[in-house]
């Protein structure tokens, strides 16, 4: 009886180890194999790091070696620009080949705009000085490499009546570039970039000769900005995009940049008008996490400021039939561009220069204290002066 009891217990313990080693022995195989998974993936890992810091460095190196060589570029261009030597603007480009030949030209035609518009002042221009931030560098192979970079270009001019007395105004622009190395120097095959003065590079006058006298006879004016008009030229100039050390290219987080929707102009308008705190928003003029149409749109925000109150239309129409009232234009007030049957751009007035010619600074292109016509010249462009009211 002990014998036929025993049997079955043992024949059931020989079957319960048999399983918990054909189980343990399938636990390893997968703690294993789950090792190996994560020691893979962790190697993959470590691989992709090493990649990527690798790719970081040397692009690091690229950039440290092209801000060099294109700030150099950029420098000789600025210099034949000044200089009207297009022989020597014509050797940083590769004609050969057709977008480049392309960019050259466009080069050629806004710098005989440039000296037009001067002749048209009654201006020198003294200096062209460039500050370039580049943004990324990629190696393109066959000694091609393509870059975006910002830059921040300064001009220096005075009137020729009064050549002590200098006046400076900038523009930031946003390229994107293609140089490729060719006999040991470096050429622009391709350039794209933000051109301020691209809606103009047309000018005719009826009497070039007496609108320049009329400029050069005029005197800057006694003016001094109250408390909320100097807090909305401070804004201004801070925030354009091209502002002094950290704010270089750089706009106000706390707003939208609405240039991918069409355009900042007059967001960045709206912006100085309410930052100054002369002006509380309302229902119709508003910013939250957007803006209303009278916030954010050229001409909607130029119809408000005349039918609100909040400003005035000081005088409307062609440059040769404005040019003289503009000089009633003082900082704060805006100045609209109409262009077939709309109005497309707004700047803000921060500053005159030393004869009293407003200077605006507004969004795309980025402008800081630039003759409000410089890049607005040609004769379909009708100009709306708004005086506003701080």
């Amino acid at each position: 009886m002990k014998k036929s009891i025993l049997l079955p217990i043992m024949l059931c313990y020989s079957c319960i180890s048999t399983g918990l080693t054909d189980a343990l022995e399938l636990d390893l195989d997968t703690i294993e194999e789950q090792i190996l998974s994560q020691l893979n993936e962790k190697e993959n890992e470590l691989t992709e790091n090493i990649t990527e810091e690798i790719a970081r460095i040397k692009e690091e190196e690229l950039k440290v070696k092209f801000t060099k060589i294109l700030s150099e570029i950029i420098t000789n261009r600025n210099e034949y620009v000044l200089t009207e030597n297009y022989e020597g603007l014509e050797n940083l480009y590769n004609l050969d080949v057709k977008v480049s030949r392309y960019a050259f030209e466009r080069e050629v035609i806004k710098a005989k705009y440039l000296k037009t518009w001067a002749q048209k002042q009654g201006v020198t221009f003294t200096d062209i000085v460039s500050n370039l931030k580049l943004r990324k560098v990629r190696d393109r192979l066959d000694s091609l490499y393509g870059m975006t970079c910002n830059i921040c270009t300064t001009y220096t001019y005075f009137y020729n009546d009064e050549p002590e007395k200098l006046n400076i105004f900038s523009l930031g622009t946003s390229h994107y570039i293609h140089l490729k190395e060719e006999e040991d120097q470096y050429k622009i095959v391709k350039e794209w970039y933000t051109d301020p003065f691209s809606d103009s590079l047309e000018m005719e006058l009826a009497e070039p000769d007496e609108h320049t006298q009329f400029l050069m006879a005029q005197e800057l004016p006694d003016f001094i900005p109250n408390e909320t008009l100097q807090k909305a030229i401070e804004y201004a100039q801070t925030y354009c995009g091209i502002g002094a050390d950290e704010n270089m290219f750089k706009y106000n987080k706390q707003y939208m940049d609405c240039n991918s929707l069409g355009g900042d102009c007059a967001n960045f308008a709206s912006q100085i008008m309410y930052e100054s705190g002369a002006f509380k928003k309302n229902e119709k003029w508003n910013y939250t996490d957007e803006g209303t149409k009278t916030w954010v749109n050229a001409q909607e925000l130029s119809l408000y400021l005349i039918n609100s109150g909040r400003g005035n239309r000081i005088a409307q129409g062609s440059y040769e039939t404005i040019y003289k009232a503009a000089f009633k234009l003082r900082p704060g007030d805006i100045v609209a561009y109409e262009k077939n049957d709309r109005i497309t751009h707004v700047s803000t007035v921060t500053s005159l220069d030393s004869k009293g010619y407003p200077l605006v600074t507004c969004h795309n292109t980025d402008r800081l204290a630039v003759p409000y016509d410089l890049g607005w010249s040609n004769s379909n462009i009708i100009f709306h002066l708004i005086d506003v009211h701080y």
